[in-house]
């Protein structure tokens, strides 16, 4: 069974997964065994087929960093590089080399393979014409405004975040306070209501308060 999958490992979205289990930490041994096939068999898989050891190897890079790399490229004066190549027919010799190799390494994971599926098989995997870069052209291109404002914006918010958020920020900073304070001001005032030497006392004819003090004064001379 495993000897009949590797093309379908060799399908986009397959290629995708391989891609992600090596992002995700995996050793080819791992991946071999997730596939279901031995590791030496993988391991040719991917000595023959060059899609797949490409994606393994751009799975394994550490994608942030690329990303933070060519963000930090794009800031900067830099030139991009342009290659054009031709097609060329690869010489007979070269051609045929190729061919046997992939035939042998093909046989050992297809032992049951007549010798028309091996020619087939070769044929579809080997390229007979091969690209040679003819010329270069090498651009200048200046420095990317919108990338340089995003990167100081999150690199230093303190100074170039927008003045929105700024004032968002500190107006959510002063009603915290003023919460602070009244919560503050509200507790102060629990606590003087509960001192007895803090108590009002309400009467509901003001004459009454001259009597009390007419009273006392009676006392007093007494």
């Amino acid at each position: 069974m495993a000897h009949a999958e590797y093309k379908k490992w060799l399908e986009p979205d397959n290629l995708t997964k391989l891609r992600s289990w090596a992002r995700d930490g995996l050793t080819n041994e791992q991946i071999a065994k997730k596939i279901g096939v031995k590791r030496q068999t993988f391991q040719r898989w991917l000595s023959t087929y060059s899609d797949m050891s490409d994606a393994l190897k751009k799975g394994k890079e550490i994608v942030d960093a690329e990303i933070e790399d060519s963000l930090i490229s794009i800031m900067k004066k830099h030139t991009v590089t342009t290659t054009q190549y031709k097609m060329v027919k690869k010489d007979d010799f070269n051609l045929k080399a190729e061919r046997s190799k992939f035939a042998n390494i093909y046989k050992l994971d297809h032992p049951d393979a007549t010798k028309n599926e091996i020619l087939i098989a070769t044929a579809e995997n080997v390229e007979v014409y091969e690209k040679i870069p003819i010329s270069k052209t090498v651009t200048e291109v200046d420095p990317n405004t919108s990338a340089i404002i995003f990167w100081l914006k999150n690199r230093r918010p303190d100074i170039y975040r927008d003045q929105t958020f700024q004032k968002l920020n500190e107006a959510n900073a002063r009603k915290t306070l003023a919460e602070a304070q009244l919560s503050e001001a509200q507790l102060k005032a629990i606590e003087e209501s509960d001192d007895p030497s803090n108590k009002t006392i309400i009467v509901d004819d003001i004459r009454e308060v001259k009597s009390d003090d007419s009273n006392s004064e009676t006392e007093s001379r007494d």
